[in-house]
């Protein structure tokens, strides 16, 4: 009896990071309808609070020493749900419409291609964590478009150019399924780090977000992406030069 009792803790340190997974796609499903109903600005916060629970499954499960290759798949499809199919019917809802077939083909690229990204991850990564992803993470890009529609909600003045948000969700979408490196930051060298420098980083980041929220979230978001591009061409550019110098 001792043996049944004692395995109900653990029963319940598995479901936990299950139910948490759960929870990112009701609030993905909750932002799909907010986009039909066009409720933007909500639509774009619940992609972010989905980043929130996607971020918490993980860890619990990492805590609990809990992790299953069902909570794998589950988090998987979780994923295509609230970063792919809720940000790809935001963008199709908010602008993408306007466009007529092109606004389909980017939406439905955003999801073909995340749901891409998350199989080659799967299947490269198994049981080891990355040290750095291989094309930018699907909950990155979500988030990503979705700041971007909270940017334009914002300004007025921008809605001239909502077709920017077709080319950024169309460009970002191909980035997820390049070869180009991100950093991961679940593995951190923490002794190599500066900790004045990492202090000084974080306190100024902080204080732009908490001073302005969503311009302050799209420019991490921003210099997140584009930090993979510029350091793939700044490798090349060194391989040329060693390759004229020889």
């Amino acid at each position: 009896m001792g043996m049944q009792r004692g395995s109900h803790p653990k029963k319940l340190a598995y479901i936990l990071p299950n139910m948490f997974t759960a929870a990112s796609i009701f609030v993905g499903i909750f932002s799909m309808v907010s986009a039909i109903k066009g409720e933007y600005e909500l639509a774009a916060w619940l992609v972010m609070l989905s980043l929130v629970f996607d971020a918490l499954d993980g860890r619990v499960a990492r805590m609990t020493n809990t992790c299953s290759r069902f909570g794998v798949e589950f988090d998987s499809l979780a994923d295509i749900v609230a970063f792919g199919v809720a940000p790809a019917l935001l963008i199709y809802m908010y602008i993408g419409h306007d466009y007529g077939r092109v606004g389909v083909v980017v939406s439905a690229m955003f999801v073909v291609l995340g749901a891409i990204r998350l199989a080659r991850f799967n299947v490269m990564t198994s049981q080891v964590e990355p040290s750095v992803f291989i094309g930018v993470p699907i909950p990155t890009a979500a988030v990503f478009i979705s700041v971007l529609v909270l940017l334009f909600e914002d300004y007025v003045s921008m809605h001239a150019y909502k077709y920017v948000i077709l080319i950024a969700a169309a460009s970002v979408a191909l980035l997820m399924v390049s070869n180009i490196r991100y950093p991961s930051f679940k593995k951190l060298d923490l002794q190599s780090l500066h900790y004045m420098r990492l202090f000084v980083t974080l306190l100024i980041a902080a204080s732009v977000v908490v001073v302005y929220p969503k311009e302050g979230f799209a420019l991490i978001f921003i210099l997140y992406i584009l930090y993979g591009p510029v350091q793939a061409l700044l490798h090349l550019s060194r391989r040329y030069k060693l390759f004229k110098k020889h």
